[in-house]
């Protein structure tokens, strides 16, 4: 018997919420914000506007359907099986975080904030799930699915990290790093810096971004779907024994970026989520580079 398909909603706790659980009723709540020069008003409106996007999408669903629902925090507590239909109702931040934890599941960004959110992965309104949810899975629907290239960091004790816009490894607190990067034609160089980030095409709006335009656009940045990713290193420090030479770069899809760790300490995490990070530590050393999975996007 072939199962239903089963949506799986993904939210995350609005501002509102997160301040209710800090300060312990509405009142609290103003009182904080107005001593800072800010209005609740507009925070509950925001709520409100992502609860009835929630409610919307959860209408639209098939009756003949399954459903489920999980906040970003449970993520990676959730088991997400083959036949789900992930629908993400709110920031395109929140498709990265989700992304790491699919294995080819197609998925839906839904926009609760027009004009607020860039748009970039969150592409839809929730007026248009119903249409949306029977695309995803109908006849026709691989063509309507965009592949997005992802970055995968591999340690040498098996840990793996998986990310849809950037993998930073540093130290934690952005403190200095000292490791010996090594590029894929052979050359090496001990390093000091605030950090290496290699990303994504999708990445390339973001952080990635935002230091490719600081070096006046030294390097052609990927696409979203192109095979390769880019890499960066932060503030590299030069001293008799740390160089500059080897600060960016691109790495073709079989190609990976190697790093050896000369800290007590550093940390890997993907797309801005450090609590979720890797923990290396002298000696050990980290391949990052284009990762086999992708995420199919509707588009």
């Amino acid at each position: 018997m072939t199962l239903a398909p089963r949506v799986v909603l993904v939210h995350r706790r609005s501002e509102y919420e997160e301040l209710l659980a800090r300060h312990g009723s509405r009142g609290q709540a103003a009182f904080f914000l107005e001593s800072r020069g800010r209005s609740l008003v507009d925070v509950e409106l925001r709520h409100h506007r992502t609860r009835d996007a929630l409610a919307e999408v959860a209408g639209a669903v098939p009756l003949d359907w399954r459903s489920a629902r999980v906040e970003r925090g449970d993520l990676d507590r959730f088991l997400f099986t083959p036949e789900d239909v992930v629908v993400v109702v709110g920031q395109d931040g929140l498709v990265a975080n989700t992304a790491k934890y699919l294995a080819g599941q197609p998925v839906v960004g839904i926009d609760t904030e027009p004009g607020r959110n860039p748009g970039v992965l969150v592409r839809h309104g929730a007026a248009q799930a119903r249409r949306l949810l029977r695309a995803a899975v109908g006849p026709g629907a691989g063509s309507r699915l965009e592949e997005r290239t992802m970055v995968e960091a591999v340690a040498d004790d098996g840990q793996r990290l998986l990310a849809l816009n950037e993998v930073y490894l540093g130290r934690s607190g952005h403190g200095t790093a000292r490791y010996r990067i090594h590029l894929p034609g052979g050359a090496a160089e001990s390093q000091a810096s605030s950090g290496v980030l290699v990303g994504t095409g999708t990445g390339a709006t973001g952080w990635c971004r935002s230091l490719w335009l600081e070096r006046g656009k030294p390097i052609r940045l990927p696409e979203p779907a192109g095979a390769g990713v880019a890499w960066f290193v932060r503030e590299a420090w030069p001293s008799p024994v740390t160089g500059t030479d080897h600060v960016q770069g691109l790495l073709a899809a079989a190609e990976r970026l190697a790093v050896t760790v000369e800290s007590d300490r550093l940390v890997v995490f993907g797309d801005g989520m450090e609590s979720d990070a890797l923990e290396l530590t002298w000696g050990q050393r980290l391949t990052v580079g284009a990762a086999a999975e992708r995420l199919r996007l509707l588009a």
